[in-house]
């Protein structure tokens, strides 16, 4: 099987994640104006917002030089990860996970190109306590890392050396 052949799984799902999280944003940022919020249930908003930072907001009161450090880890993260999909040994999770990941990275790199910042719009919250407003791309990347250590902490066969006959 070439290298195509085994990185073309990892292409589409992360052309599937890069194309449901861009619809998303989209339709959210024409239905809903920054800043504002929708209340779906009890633990659950719909917010408009920018973050120019990284997870949990990592780096967003920076002067904007993070901008391209986040731009180079999406390229280079997803430039690695899809080196690894190609590779014989990957398995078929392994590419799967790769698929989500780079899908995401790629997804909020979009967002930092086009606007600057990164557009999340999941507020899962409890009484006081909130977790940082989220998108679909963030979704697909910790699946994908969970996925990834599900599956390397999974025992696997491991090959038997050659008899010496």
């Amino acid at each position: 099987m070439s290298a195509f052949a085994r990185l073309r799984p990892t292409l589409a799902v992360a052309l599937a994640v890069i194309a449901l999280d861009q619809g998303s944003k989209i339709a959210l940022s024409r239905w809903l104006p920054e800043g504002e919020r929708l209340v779906l249930a009890p633990f659950l908003q719909l917010v408009s917002v920018y973050n120019t930072g990284a997870a949990f907001s990592f780096l967003a009161q920076a002067s904007g030089w993070q901008r391209g450090l986040f731009l180079a880890l999406a390229f280079g993260v997803s430039a690695w990860l899809s080196w690894l999909a190609a590779s014989p040994g990957a398995e078929r999770m392994e590419r799967f996970a790769y698929g989500l990941i780079v899908g995401g990275a790629l997804g909020n790199a979009i967002d930092r190109l086009a606007h600057g910042a990164v557009y999340d719009f999941l507020l899962f919250h409890a009484g006081r306590w909130a977790w940082p407003a989220f998108n679909l791309a963030d979704s697909a990347i910790t699946v994908g890392v969970a996925l990834l250590l599900w599956h390397y902490r999974r025992p696997h066969d491991t090959p038997r050396p050659a008899s010496q006959e």
